[in-house]
């Protein structure tokens, strides 16, 4: 890989670690930089300000999990509803692991500059929707295989796991507990997604 793009991959990996810990508000860039071992003039090669650098940390942040839940529903031992179960749980035991810091950083900046910054706004609709829609892929799946009810529309089951889990993981940090992850799965896809 191009030296250029390895310390981009860098700046990208530390922004994520610390909007995650300080928020976007908190985070100086002179910070990322020295923590990465970049000079401060040259930000400015790699990204054309902090609210583009924060939108594309949004996009380089969602990756691992949509690369994590779609392993999950390409596992052909697995049917739909059983991958995103599976999914979910490791994610409450990562959350566990961790004290219950940190939450998601999509759900935290939303919360910050969800309508203070359109260049962020944007790159958090887009990456959620992407989110989303490997979601709903999933329960049209589970639908398909007689798994999921087919009364609701699965557009509107997809939004609920995204909205429900922002909600649930925000509980968990003040509650200092992953009994609002554990609620979230067993109320959703132990419960209200199945056919009855």
């Amino acid at each position: 890989m191009d030296r250029k793009l390895i310390k981009r991959e860098k700046l990208l990996d530390q922004g994520v670690k610390m909007l995650m810990d300080q928020g976007y508000h908190g985070t100086g860039l002179k910070d990322i930089l020295d923590t990465v071992g970049i000079p401060k003039g040259s930000f400015y090669n790699y990204f054309a300000s902090k609210e583009v650098f924060a939108a594309e940390a949004i996009s380089h942040y969602i990756e691992p999990f949509i690369i994590r839940l779609d392993g999950h529903l390409q596992n052909p031992e697995l049917d739909g509803l059983t991958a995103l179960k599976q999914y979910y749980a490791e994610l409450i035991i990562e959350v566990e692991q961790a004290g219950y810091k940190g939450g998601c950083l999509l759900g935290n900046l939303m919360g910050e500059l969800g309508d203070t910054s359109e260049v962020c706004r944007r790159a958090l609709k887009e990456t959620l929707e992407r989110y989303k829609n490997l979601q709903l892929s999933a329960l049209l799946r589970a639908q398909q295989e007689g798994t999921v009810r087919v009364d609701l529309n699965v557009e509107i089951m997809a939004d609920l796991l995204v909205d429900n889990w922002q909600g649930a993981l925000l509980r968990m940090k003040i509650e200092q507990s992953v009994k609002p992850l554990q609620q979230f799965v067993t109320s959703l896809l132990e419960d209200y997604f199945l056919i009855k």
